[in-house]
C-alpha cells in the first residue's frame, strides 16, 4: 500500500485533527508498522461513540498498516471514582468493553490489549509518571484534568492530579507512536507530544477523532475541544444510543432527538449519518411520501446534507431512516450479548450503579 493511501485512511472521518500531518507522513515513511493506541476509562455501557465509532476508526488504522493497542485504563476509572470506585467492577467492565468491541467488528486477534492494572506493579511505570510530573507545572496539570470529563472547578482530590500525568506517560510506556484518541483528550496528548523530545528524543503524532454529539444537540452549533456536556454520554442515557438498545428504544430516542429542519450545525442526526451510517453502508434508502418525491437512495453523506439543507428531506423522514439504519447495525451486536460470557458481563455492567 502506498503512502498516500495510508495517509488517506488515517485522515478519514471520524478523524478531526492530526498534529502534524508532516510528522505523520515522516513516521509512515520511516517505520513500516507504527504503533497507535487509544485508552478507555472503563465505566458504563458502550454507545455509538465509544463502541461502533471506535471500531470504525480502529479498522482504518489497521488498514493503514498500523499496529494498534487498546489500553484498558481501569485504574484511571478508579481514580475518577467511576462505577462507585469499585475496582473489581471496573475490571469486569473492561472485560465487557472487549466483548463490546468484538461485537462491533474489532478483530481482537489483530490488536494488542493492555491493562493499566498490569502496569502499576512496574516501578518503571511510576518513574515515568514522576518524570512527566517533574516537567509539568501544577497549573497545567489542573487544566489538563478536564480530560477526565470534569471541569476545572470540579477538581477536589489529590489523586485526580495523577490522572493526566499517568495518561501523558502511557504512550512512552507502551511505545505508541500515534496517539489516536478523542478530541476531548487533547490536553494529555499535546502534553505527551511537547515533552517527548525531552523524555526520549522522539516525535509523537496526535490523531484526534470527532466526539459524537449527544441526541439533545447543542445550541452553540459547534462542540468545543473540552466540552463535556454535549457529547454522547453513557452517564446521560437519554443522549445516547447504546449498543444494546432495542429497535423500539432506538426509534423512541431518535424521535425525540434534536434535528431542526435544514440545519446542519449541531444536528446529532446528521452526525450519525456522517460518522456511522455512511461508514457502514455504501447506500441507504430513505422512504418519503410520494407527494414529497418518493423514496430516495443516499450514496454519500454529501448528497444527504445537500438534500436536507434544501428541504428535500424532512426531519421526520430522516429520523425514521436513521432508526432503521441503526437497528440494522446494532441487531447483530445485541445478538452477541444474548448468551455466554458476553451476556454475563453485560448483565453485571447493566445492573451496576453508574457514577459520573
Amino acid at each position: 500500500m502506498d503512502l498516500e493511501k495510508r495517509m488517506e485512511l488515517i485522515k478519514k472521518a471520524p478523524t478531526e485533527e492530526i498534529i502534524t500531518e508532516d510528522d505523520l507522513k515522516t513516521l509512515l515513511e520511516t517505520k513500516q508498522k507504527p504503533t497507535a493506541y487509544d485508552g478507555f476509562e472503563t465505566s458504563g455501557l458502550l454507545h455509538l461513540g465509544s463502541g461502533i465509532l471506535r471500531a470504525i476508526k480502529l479498522q482504518d488504522m489497521l488498514d493503514a498498516k498500523c499496529d494498534f493497542i487498546l489500553w484498558i485504563a481501569d485504574w484511571f476509572a478508579y481514580i475518577n471514582n467511576k462505577m462507585g470506585g469499585n475496582l473489581e467492577l471496573i475490571k469486569k467492565t473492561g472485560e465487557y468493553y472487549i466483548e463490546g468491541w468484538k461485537a462491533c467488528g474489532v478483530d481482537i486477534n489483530k490488536v494488542k490489549i493492555m491493562w493499566t492494572s498490569d502496569a502499576i506493579s512496574d516501578p518503571d511505570y511510576w518513574k515515568g509518571v514522576i518524570d512527566i510530573a517533574k516537567n509539568t507545572t501544577v497549573q497545567r496539570t489542573i487544566r489538563a484534568c478536564t480530560i477526565m470529563g470534569r471541569k476545572e472547578g470540579e477538581m477536589q482530590y489529590t489523586a485526580q492530579l495523577l490522572y493526566p500525568m499517568m495518561q501523558a506517560w502511557d504512550p512512552f510506556y507502551i511505545k505508541a507512536d500515534i496517539l489516536q484518541l478523542g478530541m476531548d483528550q487533547r490536553k494529555a496528548t499535546i502534553l505527551t507530544r511537547e515533552l517527548a523530545p525531552k523524555i526520549d528524543g522522539s516525535i509523537r503524532v496526535c490523531v484526534h477523532h470527532h466526539l459524537l454529539a449527544g441526541l439533545q444537540g447543542f445550541e452553540s452549533g459547534r462542540m468545543g475541544k473540552d466540552d463535556v456536556d454535549t457529547k454522547m454520554s453513557k452517564s446521560k442515557p437519554h443522549t445516547a444510543i447504546f449498543i444494546h438498545d432495542s429497535a423500539e428504544e432506538i426509534a423512541e430516542k431518535i424521535k425525540k432527538s434534536y434535528c431542526p429542519e435544514k440545519q446542519v450545525e449541531g444536528n446529532p442526526i446528521l452526525e450519525i449519518w456522517k460518522y456511522i451510517i455512511m461508514r457502514k453502508f455504501d447506500s441507504f434508502e430513505i422512504k418519503r411520501p410520494q407527494k414529497f418525491g418518493g423514496d430516495i437512495i443516499i450514496e454519500s453523506y454529501e448528497k444527504l446534507e445537500k438534500m436536507f439543507t434544501s428541504g428535500e428531506i424532512h426531519p421526520v423522514d430522516l429520523k425514521n431512516a436513521t432508526s432503521q439504519a441503526l437497528d440494522q447495525i446494532i441487531h447483530p451486536i445485541r445478538k452477541h450479548f444474548e448468551k455466554g460470557k458476553a451476556k454475563e458481563l453485560y448483565e453485571i455492567v447493566k445492573n451496576a450503579r453508574i457514577t459520573r
